[in-house]
């Protein structure tokens, strides 16, 4: 054995060796060849401003991909010139930047020279510019919108990824791209729709019907001139609107050739709060919660009275199914004490505890901030002879947290001991009466090993540290936790939302700088027809926008008219018409939510301290912090990991979009290549001149208003991920 072993690793240190000799041989370029660049993985972005660029900026924001930024509004800003753009590493040429955004072709803050230089950098680098928002013109490979074509208002257009787009950098799209058309009253969308110039090599992307011609008109397409490459894009939008974030991350991905860092994903995920206890129930006479806000005693005898609301089997029967239909899995987030008072729910839900995700949500729901004093509305916190706020103690925050792991250990229920869901996410600071967190909170979920508690994202969007635990803010869904039925929803929306004359609270007038009031709703068709599709809107956003943080409601929302049901099926339909099956939803747990955003958290700390870069086809990452990195990088499919040698280790991270993508550990001062598929990677150009072309403003156009100046702007708008995710 001992003379067998040692001939075999001469072995393979003798293949290996003859694949380097063989690289070694190789005959050298001649003198006349081009030199393979390196290309840093960053983007510059020149910034006007204009809302289509900040949403592009946004984007990059979202999925971590590093950016220097030019605000060509700044007086001190840095003139872009060739040594702004380039140098060289030793003899090898650098460009310091992977893909150029631009306000649109030829802004007007940039000097003549400055537009040249950046022309000279893209032909010398093969370098791709986006141009954010720009009007169609022969300059950027179009005709002339006038005729045929259209110029105007796009909202409710259905424009679609053309063959060519999905066989690329848009392969995650099934197709259709919707304009938003969400209020009738004014234009969201406004844009040009024109056919490629004669003889220009223009392919086009994503594409509409012009109206009247029967022809198909760019809204975003690719200008292959004069050795460069512009991605077109003639309509105007803002970082909130579907249909931008429909196509972000293509855009991203044709500017960088699909290798940057940076991470994306489609998050889902939502809590049903307060399983096992009844909800109390909206009055439509006295427009006010009885046992709430309504300041009487919750008693039959006294006016106003409702009934509380809770699901019951048939209502779990539903649910089931609605997760096995839809491939999402909706977690159940109970309280213990409700058991005793509805013990044919809870022995169905038990019965079938397997087919839930459970979430600790207290024993008995107790607020677990100050005490409350409700001798006066709105209630105030109660304080002791000293003036001291009185707080929910140590022992009792702790005693519900036990209680219910209790619950579950004992009925078999599978749930995550480190995750809890207070009360209201009492015990956390919310104003206006806790200014501060119940200081007997963190000692308390320290006790428990809790590791993740629930936070209001309406209040606190990000993440923080409270005891052992970090907050994971989850977004409140607009359907109200004191409604069952479609009329009782739109009841209480319209007291909320509507103005005193027109029958509603005047809260919408009162602050008018958050509130907007509107007409009064029909209780009859308006939970449908106005509520629902708002409310898509918003959690699609949040869907589309690499956002892992959930959405919670109550359990009331699955009883009687069941009103969740057709957000949440409104959210997957819209998501599943626009998205190819290599692009799935995902619904991550809450653990898993608050790790996907750690880790963008992390990146966003330690980005400076990464250098990356493309050779050819080689990648290299190189950790220059004082303590091991998790990248986030995206690649080709067909990416390996390069080991001993430069050898292919294996395939690089995970299929997601029809692209390779993980966040890639990367040790202390440690170095990690990866070796692109033949093909990808940024080509060495060939040597080209631009020729001088000017553009004049054909009679009868326009050029295109930014999105502010068309009123369409909207007060709207973080990964390898381990466990095991459902996912559709």
């Amino acid at each position: 054995m001992r003379t067998v072993r040692p001939s075999v690793r001469r072995g393979a240190w003798a293949a290996a060796l003859a694949v380097l000799a063989a690289g070694l041989l190789t005959p050298l370029p001649s003198a006349r060849a081009a030199v393979t660049p390196r290309i840093d993985l960053k983007v510059l972005v020149v910034n006007d401003g204009s809302s289509p660029v900040e949403a592009i900026a946004s984007e990059l924001d979202a999925e971590g991909v590093p950016y220097t930024e030019v605000d060509l509004n700044s007086g001190s800003r840095p003139a872009v010139t060739a040594a702004f753009l380039s140098d060289k590493v030793g003899t090898t040429p650098r460009a310091k930047y992977q893909a150029v955004v631009l306000p649109n072709e030829a802004p007007a803050n940039l000097t003549a020279a400055e537009l040249t230089a950046l022309q000279t950098f893209e032909r010398t680098f093969a370098i791709r510019q986006v141009n954010a928002s720009t009007w169609a013109h022969p300059g950027v490979g179009l005709n002339y919108a006038a005729a045929p074509g259209y110029i105007g208002t796009l909202d409710g257009v259905t424009a679609t990824a053309t063959p060519q787009g999905r066989a690329a950098d848009l392969r995650y799209l099934d197709g259709p791209v919707g304009f938003e058309d969400a209020d009738k009253s004014y234009s969201e969308s406004y844009g040009y729709l024109a056919t490629p110039l004669a003889g220009a090599n223009f392919t086009t992307l994503v594409g509409a019907p012009i109206p009247g011609t029967g022809q198909t008109g760019s809204l975003m397409g690719v200008y292959s001139h004069d050795g460069r490459e512009e991605l077109v894009l003639t309509f105007v939008y803002n970082e909130y609107q579907e249909q931008f974030q429909y196509l972000a991350h293509g855009i991203i991905s044709w500017m960088t050739r699909g290798i940057h860092l940076g991470y994306e994903r489609n998050y889902f995920s939502a809590h049903i709060d307060d399983v096992f206890l009844e909800d109390l129930r909206w009055s439509k006479d006295g427009d006010c919660t009885p046992g709430d806000n309504c300041n009487v005693q919750l008693d039959p005898n006294v006016q106003p009275y409702t009934p509380p609301i809770l699901m019951n089997t048939a209502d779990v029967d539903y649910l089931k199914a609605w997760q096995a239909r839809t491939g999402m899995p909706l977690d159940v987030t109970y309280n213990g004490d409700g058991v005793a008072t509805a013990p044919q729910l809870a022995a169905k839900f038990t019965a079938d505890k397997a087919s839930f995700r459970w979430l600790n949500h207290t024993w008995s729901h107790p607020y677990l901030g100050c005490v409350q004093d409700f001798s006066a509305l709105p209630w105030q916190c109660a304080t002791n002879s000293t003036g001291t706020i009185q707080y929910a103690s140590k022992a009792t925050i702790s005693t519900e947290i036990k209680k219910n792991t209790d619950w579950a250990t004992a009925n078999g229920v599978k749930i995550d001991r480190t995750e809890l869901v207070t009360g209201e996410h009492s015990g956390l600071k919310t104003l206006p009466q806790m200014v501060v967190d119940n200081p007997n909170l963190g000692p308390a979920l320290t006790e428990r090993g809790i590791k993740y508690i629930a936070s209001d994202a309406s209040r606190e969007k990000e993440q923080r540290t409270i005891g052992s635990a970090l907050t994971v803010p989850r977004y409140p869904m607009n359907i109200f936790y004191n409604v069952a039925t479609e009329a009782e929803e739109m009841d209480e929306y319209n007291w909320i939302y509507t103005s005193r004359a027109n029958g509603g609270s005047g809260i919408c007038e009162d602050n008018p700088a958050t509130t907007t009031c509107i007409a009064p709703q029909s209780t009859v068709t308006g939970f449908r027809d106005y509520i629902v599709p708002i409310e898509v809107r918003i959690a699609l956003r949040h869907v589309l926008g690499n956002d892992p943080r959930p959405h919670y409601a109550h359990q009331s929302n699955l009883a009687e008219d069941r009103i969740l049901y057709p957000v949440l099926d409104g959210v997957i339909d819209r998501f599943s018409a626009a998205y190819a099956s290599n692009s799935p939803l995902l619904h991550p747990t809450m653990k898993e939510s608050s790790d996907v955003m750690q880790r963008a958290s992390r990146w966003k700390t330690y980005q400076n301290s990464i250098t990356a870069y493309v050779v050819g086809t080689t990648v290299t990452v190189q950790n220059n912090a004082g303590s091991p990195v998790s990248v986030p990088i995206t690649t080709p499919e067909g990416t390996k990991v390069l080991g001993l040698l430069g050898l292919p280790a294996g395939a690089f991270g995970t299929a997601y979009a029809g692209e390779r993508s993980a966040y890639q550990q990367v040790g202390w001062l440690g170095t990690l290549k990866l070796g692109l598929p033949s093909g990808a990677g940024y080509p060495v150009p060939a040597t080209a001149k631009a020729p001088a072309t000017s553009t004049t403003v054909k009679a009868g156009e326009k050029k295109l208003p930014t999105l502010r100046e068309s009123a369409a702007i909207g007060p709207f708008r973080t990964g390898e991920i381990t466990g095991s995710w459902t996912s559709r």
